[in-house]
């Protein structure tokens, strides 16, 4: 249960850096920036996950329906699993080979792109 809820409260940090990181890049291109959604663009990354789970999915005619639908959540697997190489407080899952391991998840991500079309 602790693990599923580090993964949630990261993936909440995420969007959050992403949203400094357009802040940024709004002051250093003299724009606005996201300011538009709340106070100072603090919503903005609830309105960005809201949009992208109400977008239309296109799905080509040709393409594998199970690989299409598959290929997003093996890449959410693939980079969340990369996580388990970073050392924690307890003990009771550790990798040896924690660069072998990287490696070869890191390896797999190609196998998304392809399942994705």
């Amino acid at each position: 249960m602790s693990s599923l809820l580090i993964y949630i409260i990261l993936l909440i940090r995420i969007s959050f850096f992403t949203l400094l990181e357009r802040k940024i890049l709004g002051y250093c291109q003299l724009r606005k920036g996201p300011n538009k959604v709340g106070l100072c663009g603090i919503l903005q990354p609830f309105a960005d996950a809201l949009k992208l789970f109400s977008k239309e999915i296109n799905i080509p005619k040709s393409a594998n329906k199970s690989a299409f639908y598959l290929a997003p959540v093996l890449g959410l697997f693939l980079s969340l699993s990369i996580w388990l190489i970073y050392p924690r407080f307890s003990s009771r899952f550790f990798i040896t080979f924690s660069s072998i391991f990287f490696l070869c998840v890191s390896s797999l991500g190609v196998y998304c792109v392809l399942g994705a079309g």
